[in-house]
């Protein structure tokens, strides 16, 4: 399981909730994850955190090595699963976020986008964003909704991860 998504948009902090305690590091600085990440989970499956798109205080050299090294592990690494793409519904859809869903589809790996820090919107504010998503996206399946501050959507992340591991 892969999740990528711009700098600054929960990654880590998604993977700290899934795993129940604090492996991944979390910052306020957009940039900080800097390498391709792995965490073996139950002894059989990595969930790989993957360097953020964005603004991130790097070099252009250094940002374009995680683009040829992201570009790679998605359409080299065999095991792959899943990408999750994490998407802020409070911003608007960059162009990056379309780039990495049709990238992902053309590299014929399954997709889904959670929309992280649920927390921040109410509910009518939610379900708009997460329909303009869907659309910008060109989405088969709505997002999922995801907090990492409440835990909303845990079960449901889990239960799709839990989906394509025994697919």
């Amino acid at each position: 399981m892969a999740f990528a998504g711009r700098s600054n948009v929960g990654k880590s902090s998604l993977l700290n909730c899934l795993f129940g305690r604090r492996l991944a590091g979390v910052s306020k600085e957009p940039g900080k994850t800097r390498t391709i990440n792995y965490y073996l989970v139950n002894g059989r499956v990595f969930f790989v955190d993957l360097p953020g798109y964005g603004y991130a205080k790097v070099s252009r050299d250094e940002r374009a090595s995680w683009g040829e090294r992201i570009t790679a592990y998605l359409t080299g690494e065999g095991r792959l699963r899943l990408v999750v793409g994490l998407v802020d519904p409070r911003i608007p859809t960059s162009p990056r976020d379309v780039e990495l869903a049709t990238f992902v589809r053309a590299a014929g790996r399954p997709f889904t986008v959670v929309l992280t820090k649920a927390d921040k919107l109410g509910r009518g504010a939610l379900a708009q964003a997460a329909e303009r998503i869907q659309r910008e996206l060109g989405l088969a399946e709505p997002p999922l909704i995801f907090s990492a501050r409440s835990g909303e959507g845990r079960r449901q992340l889990l239960a799709a991860i839990a989906r394509m591991v025994a697919a």
